[in-house]
């Protein structure tokens, strides 16, 4: 059985509670025929969404994922306009300072019409629409305080969301802790080693893909496999695509999100895992101590940005406490100060808003050279990437933004903060990433191991070729 779904326009009441109102559904219903979408559900529920243009797909992806877990979508715009605290009291509000702190919004603000092009700045806007008209017309289940979501919050959720993948949250738990956990490298004459392969890997992931040259009917396969959750934020979603602009693609993607992370089209397909790269270093910075809000950077004294970011805080009911703590800046980026020191965190891609545009183009990509030249955006600053095709190429990325780091220091541990010899500023360019392509076996896989067992046989990557400072 599948059933039909047309979007129409209805009338929403205004609702009102703590933290705002919802704007009258005329605001949120966009006009009439401005979207041309059905979405079709097979038998297991799965939306199988059409449209004329992109656009309309997106705008129909968000409407159908509102249908089905309406309260994840709403807690991820919460999250992107650092209002958690209103929606989850105390233990929200961490995540609204991390927002503030790592001025993420401004970033979004900044570079939205500069860095996302046109197409994917209409995909985002489009799918923000497809979330209000589904509020409108059910305003019981809306949570007032955030709408109407916008293009900007559709792309802030990229962005405050790709570093968890790759440990900033871990790190700065470690940092507001009551004491330095790590301790601060000092450079060596003798180039640091490495620690040796841990017994402690991720469990999770994994893909394979099998060429025709191994296959017993000369087919080609890939499994794509990742594990998440069955509920929440990261939970996967799936959906089918489809739009008369060339966008026809199957897979997973997370609430909130308009764009397949991973799945196939008919052409291609890929698998992503978690990778381990080492993308985010903390700096130790040298505290003027005749000046708390200066820092010794190159022989210099040099002046903290400071900012004051207030929190609105639900305690209990509808009454919400403002809560007002301060952040800092420095020349590497976010700084925090504590009771142990004034340490600053950076990460790879931080300023870039470009994952949202690097999976619309992967989704869109027809062939082997159209998918590498999406990979090589990076907007997208990790992951392991298995693929495959109709043509019988497949192959594996080590997906990573790799600083270029100075070589003597162990960046595992923390840095010293007074030298523009840890200010990296440059990162490893995309063809020096571990990867494979069509290797003799016919034969990749990853399960968020090492890079240098994609395949058996010749074709692995030399981790000799890999400076150590990567953390592969």
């Amino acid at each position: 059985m599948i059933r039909n779904l047309l979007l129409v326009a209805g009338v929403a009441a205004l609702l009102s509670a703590c933290g705002g109102k919802m704007p009258p559904a005329s605001e949120l219903i966009p006009p009439d025929g401005k979207y041309d979408v059905k979405i079709l559900r097979d038998t297991y529920g799965v939306p199988h969404i059409y449209g004329k243009t992109d656009a309309d797909v997106a705008y129909g992806l968000a409407y159908a994922n509102a249908e089905d877990d309406f309260p994840t979508m709403q807690e991820g715009l919460f999250l992107a306009r650092a209002k958690m605290g209103l929606l989850k009291g105390k233990d929200g509000a961490p995540f609204d300072f991390l927002v503030k702190a790592f001025r993420f919004r401004e970033i979004v603000a900044e570079h939205y019409d500069s860095q996302l092009d046109a197409g994917t700045r209409a995909i985002c806007d489009a799918y923000a629409e497809g979330y209000n008209h589904y509020a409108a017309l059910n305003p019981e289940a809306v949570i007032p305080g955030v709408l109407p979501c916008t293009g900007e919050d559709v792309a802030a959720g990229f962005v405050i969301k790709a570093p968890f993948f790759f440990g900033v949250e871990g790190e700065i738990r470690k940092l507001m802790g009551p004491e330095r956990v790590t301790e601060v490298s000092e450079k060596q004459a003798k180039v640091w080693e490495g620690n040796a392969l841990s017994n402690e890997l991720p469990i999770g992931s994994n893909t394979f893909a099998v060429s025709p040259k191994r296959s017993a009917d000369g087919s080609t396969f890939l499994n794509v496999n990742s594990h998440q959750p069955y509920t929440g934020p990261v939970a996967w979603y799936e959906a089918r695509l489809h739009s008369e602009e060339g966008w026809d693609m199957t897979g997973g993607v997370f609430p909130g999100a308009p764009v397949i992370f991973h799945g196939h089209n008919p052409n291609l397909g890929w698998a992503h895992t978690v990778n381990s790269p080492d993308l985010l270093d903390i700096f130790v910075l040298e505290i003027n101590p005749d000046n708390e809000n200066q820092y010794k950077f190159d022989g210099e004294w040099r002046d903290l940005e400071v900012q004051v970011n207030k929190l609105p805080v639900r305690l209990w009911g509808s009454f919400v406490w403002t809560v007002k703590k301060e952040s800092y800046f420095s020349v590497y980026g976010p700084t925090v100060r504590t009771d142990h020191g004034t340490y600053a965190i950076r990460y790879a891609g931080y300023g870039d808003i470009g994952a949202v545009q690097q999976w619309y183009h992967m989704n869109k990509a027809t062939n082997l050279k159209e998918f590498v030249a999406a990979m090589r955006e990076r907007g997208v600053a990790s992951f392991n990437t298995g693929y495959a095709d109709k043509e019988g190429n497949i192959g594996y990325i080590y997906n990573a933004l790799f600083p270029v780091r100075e070589e003597g220091y162990d960046w595992e541990k923390y840095l010293p903060g007074n030298t523009s010899e840890t200010l990296w500023t440059e990162f490893v360019p995309f063809d020096a990433m571990p990867m494979v392509w069509n290797p003799p076996s016919g034969f990749i896989q990853n399960c968020n191991g090492t890079p240098f067992e994609t395949t058996t046989g010749p074709g692995n990557p030399n981790p000799d070729d890999f400076s150590k400072t990567l953390g592969i």
